[in-house]
């Protein structure tokens, strides 16, 4: 074998093991920057929360928290296995959307959101923007529930550039439908009514909310996936929407 020949095949060696080099880089960097949780975006916002709030405001949270707990809304709200109740609400732009007409075009993700006016709320719907193109590979649309008027609503869409359906549940009448109301403590309904005037984005005086619940719905309506939490900071992680998804293939 000549010389030269040695020496193409060496060659031809070494940029083989480098090319696998660096596809192994990339890999490995892809791993590493492929998941960063949306809570910790909202613990990061909690902790701001405990070091510039006043000890009052903090104990009328806390307790708010409890009374969601004590009063057995986790118990009572649709979970995995139910069969989600068909709905028909209006979008941002005045449009009727209807539950099982979107569930003719693959599994829909629901979530709800207490309001614009929450700031934990802003930063899920924005992460959930972000993971659009994950659910559309599953053929999932998402649809987002909130017990705010049309026009609130519609601000927020605007403000956190949204793509998928936010719905106006006025009354809150299909929270109530599957379970994930509940009613705001005196103290916690007056800082809000106080601060910002919840009374006004939502059209009427109850101080009720919904949870910031969240439901994978497959095909057949059948809920697949739930998350329910007290605590209003806690939401759905998107890489377990997307597993829940996955499961429907």
């Amino acid at each position: 074998m000549s010389k030269i020949l040695i020496a193409l095949m060496l060659f031809t060696l070494l940029a083989c093991e480098n090319k696998t080099e660096e596809v192994k880089m990339e890999n490995e960097t892809t791993q590493t920057e492929e998941y960063i949780p949306l809570q910790n975006s909202l613990d990061e916002k909690k902790s701001n929360f405990e070091l510039n709030a006043d000890d009052d405001k903090k104990k009328d949270y806390a307790a708010g928290i409890q009374a969601v707990i004590d009063a057995g809304v986790l118990d009572r709200a649709m979970n995995k296995g139910d069969k989600a109740p068909n709905f028909k609400l209006k979008n941002a732009k005045g449009e009727n959307v209807t539950l099982y007409a979107e569930l003719k075009n693959g599994p829909v993700v629901l979530i709800w959101y207490r309001g614009g006016w929450c700031p934990y709320c802003n930063l899920t719907l924005k992460r959930l923007q972000e993971e659009m193109p994950n659910f559309k590979k599953y053929d999932a649309s998402l649809l987002a529930l909130t017990p705010e008027l049309p026009d609130s609503s519609l601000s927020t869409v605007e403000k956190n550039s949204l793509s998928f359906q936010v719905l106006s549940d006025l009354g809150n009448k299909v929270a109530k439908e599957y379970g994930v109301v509940f009613e705001l403590t005196d103290a916690v309904a007056k800082r809000y009514q106080d601060g910002f005037d919840l009374h006004g984005y939502n059209g009427d005086e109850s101080n009720s909310l919904p949870l910031a619940a969240t439901y994978v719905i497959d095909k057949d309506g059948k809920i697949v996936y739930a998350f329910l939490d007290a605590d209003y900071r806690n939401r759905a992680e998107p890489k377990d929407i997307l597993n829940a998804l996955s499961g429907l293939k």
